[in-house]
């Protein structure tokens, strides 16, 4: 018998709509329910790739016995965190500030009013390591309910009081300029990893926007030492296990700091955050395996994660099953030797072996080994080419990971906006028109006819959850990427729709964003995130979009509104570097301008290519034959003399206009080139 999860359209919601828990989805009816029953709320958070989710699932979730006791005593429900960011922020906010750390499962017990009063994560079936079983937690939960409500109610209203006295500094104090950037690029050096790249320790993540500031630092000031540091760190992400050395992308984060041994899931905003950064560290370098890795994972994208609809799905699942039926984490990408010499013979498996570093003692578990491409050696591509051909055909016939399938509003804009660009920098217009299509799908699932966005969808339906800032951001953001890309107009029109709501719901005072409308459903705070993690924050994202879309059209409005919100930057960035790293970038793009480039000529022609591959930081291009209306930049911009004419401007400045390709670039190079 299913729960009421069977109708709902998040694959993780539905891994749960056969357990023996009576789960509700997050709705009033479900406090209702437990108000009129006089029981605690249990709310349990996770996500479908997450490994502990599945873990505590099986053994808590799916046994019998446990099931009874929670719906005996509780109103228990089930969350996808991807599909309300919203709610999973505001209580991750309290698990961290009551218990210091947090992290998925997240499991925690509210009052039919919502508020918190008991957290914790992952709790084991039995008591171990110090942690008390899960029985024993909802055991005590229910003790302190029946014997000690006074108490409870207590420490949830003091919680709450808590988090709603929590105000955040948002930098109202003024813009980011040089001070603050190169604070930030000093506290970036101090964490940088020199021999591995990347920074801190383990568990490593890719370090996406980072990269970004590093990148558009350098083509602003010409520091050669943030070049570099995005330039190893990139190296050292394709040469290791974190990068899949036969299909393509990225894996979630690295467990060790040499890169090695990956979260074997692979996430659609880190593989379209990862795609742009390299084929921009291309646009900088001209670097071969730079240009590799952009089009592989643009490639591994439209393969793995591209729904029927035309959008991507949101990701693949760490686990699958192995040769013996067991579903464990990784199966579908490790190997053995053994394996090597069935898929190649023994000759080219010794080789494979030496190529890709598997080794007899393995690098994983069991003997197996991540594939990596360790750096010291040349090699015979067309050979490499070849083995990497026949092992990942071997590969596609194992058991393949789950799939995630609903569609993100932003993890979408963000693929939008990495397809656009590597397709336009390749001569790859398969790619723009698969960044097209996602887009369409959007505009005409996720978008209403007032332009509000929803966040999610699956199977071609529109879900209910009401789009966050980050969707905003990140859709807009990959709308103007699109309208640079393909000279569109329409993509600038649909960026304007969103970012006018971003400008009426979600700005407070003195420059700062929230995560939700002012109109969306209240909970117990409205969350407010500035700091970039796995994706932008919303924050950020909306500032970057704000001001791209004000370069394009002059609005005051969005121009103000993008410098409102970037005064956290000029908190947060000294500080905090590695996690503002969206904020920073954008921040390069307000010094920079940033530049304005009008391209009176052919789409695709040799002046709009040169300023698509201009480095200079946030610059927006936009490019049309008619002095028309699609873009107001290119308003009475004529070609001179029946050539194809470029006019690049910055901060109310214009450069004379030119109809040589050479002279646009020395425009765009940046001020430190």
């Amino acid at each position: 018998m299913s729960n009421r999860l069977a109708q709902a359209t998040s694959p993780y919601l539905l891994q749960h709509a056969d357990n023996p828990v009576d789960w509700w989805p997050w709705e009033t009816a479900a406090f209702e329910e437990a108000r009129r029953r006089d029981v605690p709320v249990l709310l349990s958070v996770g996500y479908s790739a997450c490994h502990w989710c599945h873990v505590m699932a099986h053994e808590s979730f799916e046994d019998e016995a446990t099931a009874a006791y929670m719906n005996e005593h509780f109103v228990c429900v089930k969350v996808d965190r991807e599909e309300r960011p919203d709610v999973d922020a505001v209580y991750m906010e309290a698990v961290q500030a009551a218990t210091g750390q947090g992290g998925w499962p997240m499991t925690v017990f509210l009052t039919a009013d919502a508020e918190p009063f008991y957290f914790g994560t992952y709790f084991p079936p039995a008591p171990r390591h110090g942690m008390p079983s899960f029985q024993q937690v909802l055991e005590g939960v229910v003790a302190a309910w029946t014997d000690r409500r006074d108490e409870v109610g207590e420490v949830a209203s003091r919680i709450v009081h808590d988090l709603s006295e929590r105000t955040l500094a948002h930098g109202g104090e003024g813009l980011p300029g040089e001070p603050e950037l190169a604070q930030a690029l000093l506290g970036l050096t101090r964490e940088y990893d020199q021999k591995h790249g990347g920074f801190g320790g383990a568990p490593k993540f890719p370090p996406s926007m980072a990269i970004e500031f590093l990148l558009r630092h350098h083509a602003r000031t010409g520091a050669d030492g943030a070049l570099q540091m995005a330039a190893d760190t990139c190296e050292a992400m394709a040469r290791g296990g974190i990068y899949d050395q036969l299909g393509g992308g990225f894996a979630r984060y690295a467990v060790d700091r040499e890169w090695v041994v990956p979260h074997f899931e692979k996430m659609l905003y880190d593989n379209a955050l990862l795609c742009r950064v390299y084929a921009h560290l291309w646009r900088s370098t001209g670097s071969e395996s730079a240009r590799r890795v952009a089009l592989e994972t643009a490639d591994f994208m439209v393969r793995e994660l591209r729904t029927p609809e035309g959008g991507f799905a949101s990701a693949l699942d760490a686990d699958s099953e192995d040769a013996d039926g067991r579903h464990v984490e990784g199966a579908y990408y490790v190997w053995t030797p053994a394996q090597l010499r069935e898929v190649l013979g023994e000759e080219d498996a010794a080789y494979a072996a030496e190529l890709f570093a598997v080794t007899e003692e393995g690098t994983f578990e069991e003997g197996s080994s991540v594939l990596q491409l360790p750096a010291a050696q040349t090699t015979d591509e067309a050979r490499a080419a070849d083995v990497r051909a026949r092992l990942l055909a071997a590969r596609e016939l194992r058991a393949r990971p789950g799939r995630d399938d609903k569609v993100v509003a932003a993890w979408n804009g963000l693929a939008i906006a990495a397809l656009a660009e590597t397709g336009a920098y390749f001569d790859r217009p398969d790619l723009i028109e698969r960044a097209t299509e996602a887009a369409d799908l959007l505009v005409r699932l996720h978008m209403g006819p007032v332009a509000r966005l929803v966040r999610t969808s699956k199977d071609g339906v529109a879900g209910t959850h009401d789009g966050v800032l980050e969707d905003y951001g990140d859709v807009a953001e990959g709308f103007l990427a699109l309208a640079a890309v393909t000279g569109e107009g329409t993509w600038l029109e649909f960026a304007g729709f969103l970012t006018d709501i971003v400008l009426q719901h979600f700005t407070g005072e003195g420059g700062q964003l929230y995560d939700t409308a002012d109109d969306a459903e209240q909970l117990i705070r409205r969350p407010q995130d500035p700091t970039d993690s796995a994706t932008p924050a919303g924050w950020t994202a909306a500032a970057g979009a704000l001001l791209s879309y004000a370069a394009y059209t002059g609005s005051e409005p969005h121009r103000t509104a993008a410098e409102g919100a970037l005064g956290v930057v000029k908190a947060l960035g000294p500080r905090a570097p590695r996690f503002i790293g969206w904020g920073l970038a954008v921040a390069e793009a307000l010094l920079d301008g940033p530049r304005e480039v009008a391209v009176a000529g052919p789409v695709g022609g040799a002046l709009h290519r040169t300023a698509l591959l201009g480095r200079a930081p946030g610059a927006v291009v936009a490019a049309g034959e008619t002095a028309g209306s699609e873009f107001p930049l290119l308003a009475e911009r004529p070609m001179l003399g029946g050539a194809p004419t470029a006019y690049v401007c910055r901060h109310f400045v214009c450069e004379a206009p030119t109809t040589d390709p050479e002279v646009l670039a020395g425009a765009l190079r940046g001020a430190g080139s």
